[in-house]
């Protein structure tokens, strides 16, 4: 059974960087939501679309 890490912080915290050496060094995949909602921003896709939403005014996105 594999399990799953969660890292949490303020922006520039190093959440990103530490996660990726994490996953490399376990053999695990390394998910970032805020990479997810950027690509689809830029792709425009309903998600994107969705997400900037509650973005552009300030609010956090929902589950």
């Amino acid at each position: 059974m594999r399990g799953f890490f969660v890292f949490l912080g303020p922006p520039g915290a190093g959440k990103g960087t530490q996660s990726k050496v994490v996953a490399a060094r376990l053999g695990l995949r390394q998910i970032s939501s805020g990479e997810i909602f950027r690509e689809n921003l830029k792709n425009q896709t309903e998600l994107g679309i969705l997400a900037n939403e509650y973005i552009k005014v300030g609010e956090l996105v929902p589950d």
